[in-house]
């Protein structure tokens, strides 16, 4: 394949026939590509080291920081992937949405949306109003070199999840009652954030990301039904919207095994699996076209050395059979997860698999 019939998106940065984007696109690879979610911050002594005194939605609008943040896993685990450090509420606060981020609890809306006129707090996101991702993503393509970057957004869902609840909620119930209670301003909700989330992801692909991934955190609380009516069409939106860039696509949701043929369907090429479904069982509910990507449960790593290597080997037997795996957790990496446990878990994916 020439430059010239490469998509516009991978052009720039020399990552194209990367190990990661060779197995999103379900091509050979020389070894099973692993990146791990969250791997920048929470359990990197030199992250915390950085970000001392700095809170999380500031840090995130340092390009410098963001940089450094970045690529600490990178220089420390040789990941085939940097995830650009970020967090799913920052077009939220970007925007005007006046909430912060809680050390213990996690994002915190003052004034949570619930009626139509609140949806006017939701204007459109604009390439300005993040202007310091462009700079960081810039940074990071020029200093990771053959490394591709991925960004990220959170999926309207678990963005209108945060926004309806006002935090971060077990049973979602103030959003499943406006979900099955007013139905269209429901949609109405979740197309305004289908918006602002394609921006978002647009601003770092045009930037120079070489693929996204559409988190959905809270999705696994919904049935089939749920979200096929009420939720797939924003984030077919959004996958729709992208999909001209030419990046891979990746869709995750943590408890989402009755879920996973959707948020395939929905338009992803490469659908993220927790733990909790074998990645061969996985293969067969999402069908065929698509990559997989998971999926060894993050409470693994605080097992010795020959138990995370037992368990990292089912998950790559499950995988066998598959035309295109991507290593990763089944979740994000745990704060107190021992850095050399993720360290020489890459370094056994990698010599495990080398073809």
């Amino acid at each position: 394949m020439s430059d010239n019939d490469r998509p516009t998106g991978q052009q720039q940065t020399g990552t194209y026939d990367s190990a990661f984007l060779r197995a999103c696109r379900r091509e050979p690879v020389p070894h099973t590509p692993v990146w791990f979610m969250r791997q920048a911050g929470r359990s990197l002594p030199e992250y915390h080291k950085v970000r001392a005194g700095i809170a999380m939605l500031d840090s995130c609008t340092r390009p410098e920081l963001v940089t450094e943040i970045t690529l600490q896993p990178v220089r420390r685990h040789h990941v085939d992937a940097a995830v650009y450090y970020s967090d799913i509420v920052v077009p939220l606060k970007a925007i005007g949405i006046d909430l912060d981020i809680k050390p213990g609890v996690g994002p915190v809306v003052e004034n949570p949306i619930r009626t139509r006129a609140d949806l006017d707090r939701l204007r459109p996101l604009e390439p300005g109003d993040v202007a310091y991702v462009t700079e960081a993503v810039r940074m990071l393509v020029k200093e990771l070199g053959p490394t591709p970057l991925i960004g990220f957004a959170g999926a309207p869902f678990t963005l209108a999840s945060y926004l309806v609840e006002g935090g971060p909620s077990r049973n979602h119930e103030h959003t499943k009652a406006l979900m099955y209670g007013d139905p269209q301003l429901w949609a109405d909700l979740l197309d305004r954030l289908a918006v602002i989330t394609t921006a978002f992801l647009t601003v770092q692909i045009e930037a120079g990301a070489s693929a996204v991934q559409l988190f959905d955190s809270w999705v696994g609380a919904l049935s089939p039904a749920d979200y096929r009516r009420s939720v797939m069409p924003a984030s077919t939106k959004v996958f729709e919207a992208v999909a001209h860039h030419g990046v891979p696509r990746i869709h995750f949701g943590a408890g989402t095994g009755e879920l996973l043929g959707l948020l395939g369907e929905a338009g992803a090429d490469v659908v993220g699996v927790d733990w909790r479904v074998p990645l061969d069982e996985a293969a067969r509910r999402v069908g065929p076209g698509k990559a997989l990507q998971g999926n060894l449960d993050p409470a693994v790593l605080f097992a010795p050395r020959e138990a995370v290597e037992i368990k990292a080997r089912e998950v790559l037997d499950a995988a066998a059979g598959l035309d295109g795996h991507i290593f990763n957790l089944g979740h994000g990496v745990l704060p107190a997860t021992d850095p050399d446990a993720l360290t020489r878990l890459v370094e056994y994916v990698h010599t495990q698999t080398a073809r």
